[in-house]
């Protein structure tokens, strides 16, 4: 295990935040396990942990939108891997068109229906319809080797 994290750890990602509606609360967390996945349809591919206490309340909403975080929020994808009832306390965002909270100055957003949800070992492997997406400028927040960078052109 603790080579396979060595190993793994080497692949450098960026970070997002996943966000959805529970009973109109916003709820969400962090995740690195995330790409796209097919571009007809245009599908998203990300894996939450079986531990998460976040993604089964979200898997009802039917919905949820991946935030990709810039480097600027650090912060805010700390608050979201922590297990704490409000993650969005200090954290501007608002409503996007396909009914999901947008972080607000994330560098891209991508809006989903929920789709297959698999078996993956100790993460679930769930796939997304996107139905709206968007970008805005900035650099994008990095993971790497346990630890939060940036990329530098």
């Amino acid at each position: 295990m603790t080579q396979f994290r060595d190993v793994l750890g080497r692949f450098a990602t960026g970070v997002t935040v996943v966000t959805a509606f529970e009973d109109g609360v916003p709820v969400g967390f962090t995740c690195q396990a995330f790409a796209s996945l097919s571009l007809r349809p245009p599908m998203v591919v990300l894996a939450p942990a079986k531990t998460s206490t976040s993604w089964p309340r979200m898997v009802k909403a039917g919905a949820f939108c991946v935030n990709i975080l810039t480097d600027q929020q650090q912060a805010v994808s700390e608050a979201f891997a922590e297990s704490q009832e409000d993650k969005f306390k200090g954290v501007p965002w608002h409503v996007g068109a396909a009914g999901t909270p947008i972080v607000d100055g994330c560098l891209a957003w991508v809006e989903c229906a929920l789709g297959a949800v698999h078996d993956a070992g100790d993460h679930e492997l769930v796939t997304g319809r996107v139905l709206q997406l968007g970008v805005s400028e900035g650099s994008p927040l990095i993971f790497y080797r346990s630890g939060y960078g940036r990329f530098l052109p």
